[in-house]
């Protein structure tokens, strides 16, 4: 039999899934995104979520409520008659009354190894701490915060020179062959949980919440040490980017790497972007940004802007 499915996912990272969901036959009764957001350099332009897209060119229901707070919008979600909802990234609250709605109530994708890294910026969070590995899961929606109990999941490893991008990319594609694994296994009645306690208990893994990005945390302080640097480069990228002052410019930067090299924090110890960090070390700049150009590989902005030795960062 096929089940019949609410889809609930805004951004990119959610659309491999609900093409995977659709392909494998399910009935997708419904798809929800959040509504259309201002974009272009003077936002007056409302552009459809990433989801939306893909459910219109599937030809599917969209729905983009503002909240579902509202009675009128739980009535309508319940008035689906749906057997499970699939949530991956949709960005609201979903209230205890829509979460009971369907008959095996909802499951969500999530980018981490619960019960590390509970929130908004898992897979961000994850680069961030220097953590070697990370992964995907399914898990059962509760009122808490990615609290419920996990059925099925897949594991990732985080290279050192991995973004956001990068690991959301695999992510992504993880999700959508888990979710429909996890499809398959609802439908015969196989799809078993365990409690994150239980996990927490079996693997060690402590409790950590994955806190939203705030743009100050974006500037680089070269002070800092250079894994921790090279870190946050990496996993701030693509959004919303790290940055340091270039010659009194912000300069993007997309992806780097701790190595050796030693000098005065901020100072560039070659010509090809090699920076001091805090603690004796350097971080190589692999992947950079100027104002008002394309992100590029650093050889390539070098050719038209060249970075001599002893120039100063930050400043």
């Amino acid at each position: 039999m096929t089940l019949r499915i609410v889809f609930m996912g805004t951004p990119h990272f959610a659309v491999p899934t609900l093409t995977r969901l659709h392909t494998e036959g399910h009935e997708i009764a419904a798809v929800y995104a959040q509504p259309p957001r201002p974009a272009g350099r003077r936002g007056l332009q409302l552009v459809p979520a990433p989801v939306a897209v893909e459910a219109e060119r599937l030809g599917l229901e969209v729905r983009t409520p503002v909240s579902l707070k509202g009675e009128a919008e739980r009535e309508a979600f319940r008035a689906i008659g749906a057997d499970v909802a699939v949530v991956v990234a949709y960005g609201l609250l979903l209230p205890q009354a829509v979460l009971d709605a369907p008959r095996f109530g909802a499951l969500n994708g999530h980018g981490s190894l619960l019960p590390r890294w509970r929130g908004a910026a898992p897979i961000q969070r994850a680069i961030e701490a220097g953590d070697p590995v990370t992964g995907l899961m399914v898990m059962g929606m509760e009122a808490g915060l990615d609290t419920g109990p996990v059925a099925l999941t897949h594991e990732e490893t985080i290279g050192p020179r991995d973004t956001a991008g990068d690991l959301s990319a695999r992510l992504s594609a993880a999700c959508a062959g888990l979710m429909a694994e996890a499809m398959r296994r609802l439908e015969d009645g196989t799809l078993d949980f365990e409690t994150q306690s239980s996990i927490a208990a079996r693997t060690g893994r402590e409790t950590l919440y994955a806190a939203k990005i705030d743009k100050r945390e974006a500037e680089i302080d070269w002070r800092r040490p250079a894994d921790a640097i090279a870190r946050r480069v990496n996993a701030f990228s693509p959004a919303p980017g790290a940055w340091t002052l270039l010659r009194g410019e912000r300069l993007k930067l997309l992806r780097a790497e701790a190595v050796e090299g030693a000098g005065e924090p901020g100072a560039a110890l070659d010509d090809a972007l090699l920076v001091a960090a805090g603690d004796g070390r350097a971080v190589r700049l692999l992947e950079v940004q100027r104002a008002g150009a394309k992100a590029a590989p650093a050889g390539e902005m070098l050719r038209g802007a060249p970075v001599p030795a002893g120039t100063r960062l930050g400043l």
